[in-house]
């Protein structure tokens, strides 16, 4: 009758139910979600275009033949595939984020960033700071895609490295080679004071981006505590910048005539180029430094490079373009010891590319390996340590320059 169940039946159902348990208990057990303390590792980088890869398809300069230094191709900053996620954030492939050895490299910097979102308006490049910001047409803030990345993924270090264009960095190049292009040797201009300029690294000034870069670092940690981190579960790593260019004592061409611009792609007054080194660059540092001593984070270290090019600088007498070192191409012998890690100044050249305005006095594709180098050895296999970065000579077995972190 419909609905009685005979032994026969019953005996298969039991039979089932054995096979079950039995299966069930053969198998695995089911894997928690990726997530905090849980996982491969990550490392995620967060901030500007020195982070962000900009100019990392450029190994040297050249004003020959642009393929003698396109180290990546006309692809170099295509990290959604065949595009950018953000337009013109570029983050290249050489960016050091990846450092490999089981560890995932995740790189949510962006060319153009500030400590808070910017170019949010129509028709303008959307340039996500290390905030929360959130809109209607999916952009974020970096320190959203972080906490949202971190919350079902194991992210084992934070890199930040910010600052620069809060004091208008792209700015001051601009007046200082536009100073030195217009104005006689007999009657300099220099852009060192120029009250615009100036007044962006006065003591108030430096206190406020100070303010700004701590700011930035406390919402990386708030990100971290909205996906479910404990402090002892990662660590930030603060990260200062290089100095591109060399004090005039040291530079390749003289203030006078043309060459310093026409040939190097450095064009400043040598006045100017002493006072980026003892002002500039230690002021956007400064921010750094003071921030996250000043944090009240119990997770941080410093990664200072602040002297990781030295005698591979722009212009610095101790490098120099391809044809000048007798060099063939980026690919030839010696030729990380010999050539610039910092891109050259372009101006009309960038008109009709394939070099871009934006990647001037960036890291070129050997400075983005070398500051892989020295954060591969900060993250020292997960026990992260901070320390002064500074360079060797040759390649490792990586292919990066050779580095060395004290």
């Amino acid at each position: 009758m419909r609905g009685v169940i005979g032994p026969r039946r019953v005996r298969g159902i039991g039979c089932a139910l054995a096979a079950a348990t039995a299966v069930a208990a053969a198998a695995p057990a089911i894997a928690f979600a990726d997530g905090p303390g849980v996982g491969a590792p990550h490392v995620v980088t967060l901030g500007d275009s020195a982070i962000s890869g900009e100019a990392g398809r450029w190994a040297g300069n050249t004003n020959d033949s642009y393929t003698k230094v396109d180290a990546l191709g006309a692809g170099a900053y295509d990290d959604a595939g065949s595009g950018e996620t953000i337009r013109n954030c570029h983050r290249s492939r050489s960016a050091q984020a990846f450092i490999g050895g089981g560890v995932t490299g995740v790189n949510f910097a962006c060319s153009g960033a500030k400590t808070t979102t910017g170019g949010t308006g129509s028709g303008q490049d959307f340039k996500p700071g290390i905030d929360f910001y959130s809109d209607a047409q999916g952009r974020r803030g970096q320190a959203l895609l972080l906490q949202e990345f971190a919350a079902t993924h194991n992210v084992t270090a934070v890199v930040v490295m910010i600052g620069a264009n809060d004091y208008g960095f792209a700015d001051v190049v601009t007046q200082c080679v536009t100073n030195w292009l217009t104005s006689p040797s007999w009657w300099k201009n220099y852009c060192s004071d120029d009250s615009d300029i100036a007044g962006r690294f006065t003591a108030a000034e430096q206190t406020a981006k100070t303010n700004a870069v701590r700011s930035a670092l406390q919402r990386v940690a708030q990100a971290m505590t909205n996906a479910g981190y404990s402090s002892s579960q990662y660590t930030i790593v603060g990260q200062t910048y290089w100095n591109p260019i060399p004090r005039s004592d040291r530079a390749r061409y003289p203030e006078t005539g043309w060459t310093r611009q026409s040939v190097g792609g450095c064009g400043a007054w040598d006045r100017d180029v002493n006072w980026a080194n003892d002002v500039v660059v230690p002021a956007m540092n400064n921010s750094m430094r003071n921030g996250l001593a000043t944090s009240g984070l119990p997770n941080t270290v410093l990664l200072d490079l602040q002297w990781a090019f030295d005698g591979r600088r722009l212009c610095e007498n101790t490098v120099g373009l391809l044809e000048e070192r007798g060099i063939a191409s980026w690919r030839s012998a010696g030729a990380v010891d010999n050539t610039e890690w910092v891109n050259q100044i372009r101006t009309v050249t960038t008109i009709v590319g394939p070099y871009q305005l934006q990647e001037s006095i960036h890291a070129n594709y050997w400075g983005q390996l070398a500051m892989r180098n020295c954060l591969r050895q900060a993250y020292n296999g997960g026990a992260v340590r901070g320390g002064v970065c500074n360079h060797g000579t040759g390649l490792n077995a990586q292919s990066e320059p050779n580095m060395t972190l004290r």
